[in-house]
């Protein structure tokens, strides 16, 4: 009997920890909106993105925030202003930042925190 109430409290414990479904890391208090994206690549020191856009999306409107962890960094991109223009872009924008903006050193591990649109899901950029 005492092992299994030992077990259900380390369950209780990690289940507290737990981040939503596809987070790596929390992003409750960061502000705007989590951006789904349409891809990211990384070079040794450039970090690439696509995200939605109505026509007027460009990169001040778009903060990537990061998280160091123990062996890498996690990138989570909020969108911070809304894209009220009606042109919509059918594969979205690219924007880009070098690690240094990123403050990040070359050839860091990076790891994006941000869910990804699948080909049909391409939606208005909020």
């Amino acid at each position: 009997m005492r092992r299994s109430f030992s077990g259900l409290v380390l369950a209780a414990g990690l289940a507290a920890c737990a981040h939503a479904p596809g987070e790596l890391v929390r992003t409750e208090g960061m502000p705007g909106q989590l951006e789904p994206i349409h891809a990211a690549a990384f070079t040794r020191d450039l970090a690439v993105f696509r995200v939605s856009s109505n026509g007027c999306t460009d990169k001040g409107d778009v903060k990537p925030f990061i998280t160091r962890l123990k062996d890498s960094a996690v990138i989570t991109l909020r969108r911070l202003d809304e894209d009220r223009c009606t042109r919509p872009v059918k594969d979205g924008v690219q924007l880009q930042w070098t690690f240094e903006e990123l403050g990040l050193p070359p050839g860091a591990n990076v790891v994006v925190n941000n869910p990804y649109l699948l080909n049909g899901d391409a939606g208005v950029a909020q």
